[in-house]
């Protein structure tokens, strides 16, 4: 039984003191393939230099959107030439995100939409962040689909750390994407929870999103790879079901979306 944490910032500075041990007890709680999605520029060669270190690693590059500002052009230019000499397995973490800050909002859509096409481009699954904006989200990729070569093809990728309602997750599934599910299911009247019990089993991912959003019972400290059975034994709860089938189906899922082979 292995688990795929589809979504894990373990290249950042709260796990320099100790990421040996985090991908030693990773490895302990049979999470053996863990996607490291790239942020912004400054984050490329610090999430590169720990793809490195272990086979346990799958990087991804992007400029999320809270990463967006006026300098947004330079900084995609930077990522997309690294994208052309590099393998990689998907295009993320992009997306639109309107929770904070409104300021740069033409700017985020450009630079989602920019993306996105390089993920159509390239063949590339997609690693959408979305708060406050799927609206704008949904409204850029249907534009996009015109471009798919074929009128009958999907996107492929994931809505991670899914925040939207049960509508908008039928139809992020409907246009081919997957909902990532961290720890926030595990939070005391979270509505992920009911649309967990929704969808299918086959359209979920697993993702810790660390060092945020850790499940409970570690909620408010720093989330790890680690924790991905906590997260799959509470769908598993909800969903009235084994947690064995739980670890199969999304690690399938995952292999599947992100070519994990």
């Amino acid at each position: 039984m292995n688990y795929v944490d589809t979504h894990s910032h373990l290249y950042s500075q709260e796990f320099s003191e100790d990421i040996d041990r985090v991908i030693l007890r990773a490895k302990e709680e049979k999470v053996t393939k863990i996607i490291l999605p790239n942020i912004d520029v400054e984050s490329i060669e610090p999430m590169l230099s720990l793809s490195k270190k272990d086979g346990c690693f799958f990087p991804t590059l992007g400029l999320h959107p809270t990463s967006v500002d006026s300098n947004y052009q330079t900084q995609l230019q930077t990522i997309k030439s690294y994208i052309d000499k590099i393998k990689i397995y998907a295009i993320g973490e992009i997306g639109i995100d309107l929770y904070w800050d409104k300021t740069y909002i033409n700017e985020q859509i450009e630079a989602f939409e920019t993306q996105v096409g390089w993920a159509i481009e390239l063949n590339q699954p997609l690693i959408i962040h979305v708060r406050k904006g799927f609206e704008q989200t949904f409204s850029s990729l249907n534009k996009l689909k015109q471009t798919l070569k074929t009128k009958d093809k999907k996107f492929s990728g994931v809505f991670h750390c899914f925040s939207g309602d049960k509508n908008q997750a039928i139809k992020a599934i409907e246009m081919g994407f997957k909902i990532g599910v961290g720890g926030v299911v595990s939070f005391k009247n979270a509505s992920l929870a009911q649309i967990v019990n929704d969808i299918d089993l086959k359209d979920i991912l697993l993702e810790t999103d660390a060092p945020y959003l850790s499940p409970i019972p570690f909620r408010g400290k720093r989330n790890e790879s680690s924790y991905i059975p906590i997260i799959a034994q509470k769908i598993a709860e909800i969903k009235n079901i084994d947690i064995e089938q739980v670890a199969k189906i999304t690690t399938q899922t995952a292999e599947e979306v992100f070519s994990l082979y």
